[in-house]
């Protein structure tokens, strides 16, 4: 399975698994985009995303996490 920034809710799940101690609520964007970058299954262009798209990762993150 390939992730594309689009792909809020799975990035959202695997960023739960990899990062499970961090508070989402609490990530920065520039960490945010530079952990979603070393996802094994994540295969977009980084200049691509902005701070919408992180937003809403960020958002499904958090929702996972309840």
């Amino acid at each position: 399975m390939s992730l594309k920034w689009t792909d809020s809710l799975d990035i959202a799940i695997e960023l739960e698994e990899k990062y499970p101690d961090v508070d989402p609520l609490h990530v920065n964007f520039v960490d945010l985009r530079g952990w979603v970058l070393t996802l094994e299954d994540f295969d977009d262009d980084p200049e691509h995303s902005g701070e919408k798209i992180l937003e809403g990762i960020q958002m499904a993150w958090i929702e996972e996490r309840d």
